[in-house]
């Protein structure tokens, strides 16, 4: 074994996802606006395993993500706020896609939540997609176009459709208390 360490570098997505996952849990983050080492309080609240991460790739990930409209900086007091914008929410919502999931309630509400979508044959790729992200969610489907899910399921389903660019035209959400065949869908979720 050698005597020196070897550390991995995170690459620069993977200091943007940080950027986005430590302003989306924590809201903002304060860093003293007159202080020389902006860069190295950037790091420290990104994460424990500070050695990941290279100061210039850190910093330029912070100001990339500044030019394109996803921080918003503030000035108060001797300290800068940095938080993200509408579009920074956006992007952020992204990067969790991968990590989406329903949350189950221990209560069931007695309501369905349907999923009608309308997604052009010139966007196939969009619609199977779709159509595959909702598998993954765990929704069944009724017909082709139209999955049905009884958990509450709107934050996703919204994060979804700004994932692949659709509109509510093409991708609706409906809450339904009644179903034609609801005992065998019951039984399906075990509610």
């Amino acid at each position: 074994m050698s005597k020196y360490k070897y550390y991995f570098r995170k690459p620069r997505g993977e200091i943007v996802k940080d950027i986005f996952r430590l302003l989306a849990i924590s809201g903002a983050v304060v860093v003293a606006a007159s202080s020389p080492y902006f860069t190295v309080n950037l790091i420290n609240a990104l994460g424990k395993d500070k050695k990941s991460y290279n100061k210039r790739s850190a910093s330029n990930a912070f100001y990339r993500l500044r030019k394109q409209g996803c921080l918003k900086i503030e000035h108060r007091n001797r300290q800068m706020y940095i938080s993200l914008t509408e579009e920074g929410r956006r992007k952020a919502g992204i990067f969790q896609i991968n990590n989406l999931r329903i949350q189950k309630q221990k209560r069931w509400d007695r309501k369905w939540r349907v999923v009608v979508f309308d997604i052009s044959e010139l966007t196939r790729i969009k619609r199977d997609g779709f159509r595959g992200f909702l598998k993954t969610l765990g929704f069944y489907p009724l017909q082709q176009s139209v999955w049905i899910q009884p958990y509450n399921c709107k934050d996703e389903i919204d994060l979804l459709r700004d994932f692949f660019g659709l509109s509510k035209k093409e991708v609706n959400l409906l809450v339904v208390e009644t179903i034609e065949d609801g005992a065998s869908l019951r039984q399906r979720f075990e509610v």
